[in-house]
């Protein structure tokens, strides 16, 4: 059964989504992340290479062919070839991610707005639907 958090009240959607990705890394986890087009994945490549300051988080693009090897992965849509990996996915998209329960984890980061918050809503009561027990984790109290 897939594991699901929420994130929610995220001033910095890539700031929290880069940190959460470093602390799955550091935790020897493999991650993907659902990007809502293709700006912000290149906005959130750039951040991956330069925060933490002097550190190198090793990602690539969902279609490279260095995807199954490295331990982040991103996009804007699911690749072509199936997931390169069922450990944790981070989605900032606003659909349900499809064969998101495949995955152990996976980590909704919800931003302030009305525009993020309406169809994470959705999203939750998607998942609790079918019988899964999300988690809420304001991220304005951190």
């Amino acid at each position: 059964m897939t594991d699901i958090h929420f994130y929610h009240n995220a001033d910095d959607l890539l700031g929290v989504t880069c940190h959460l990705a470093v602390r799955a890394f550091r935790s020897g986890r493999k991650v993907a992340v659902l990007l809502p087009d293709a700006a912000v994945v290149r906005q959130l490549d750039q951040l991956l290479w330069t925060r933490p300051p002097m550190d190198f988080l090793p990602h690539a693009l969902f279609g490279s062919p260095l995807a199954a090897e490295s331990p982040i992965t991103l996009g804007d849509m699911p690749p072509d070839g199936g997931w390169p990996h069922d450990d944790v996915l981070i989605n900032l998209a606003a659909d349900v991610p499809p064969g998101f329960e495949r995955f152990k984890m996976l980590v909704e980061v919800v931003g302030t707005d009305e525009a993020h918050k309406m169809p994470a809503r959705d999203r939750w009561r998607h998942y609790a639907g079918q019988g899964l027990s999300p988690t809420a984790h304001n991220t304005a109290s951190r």
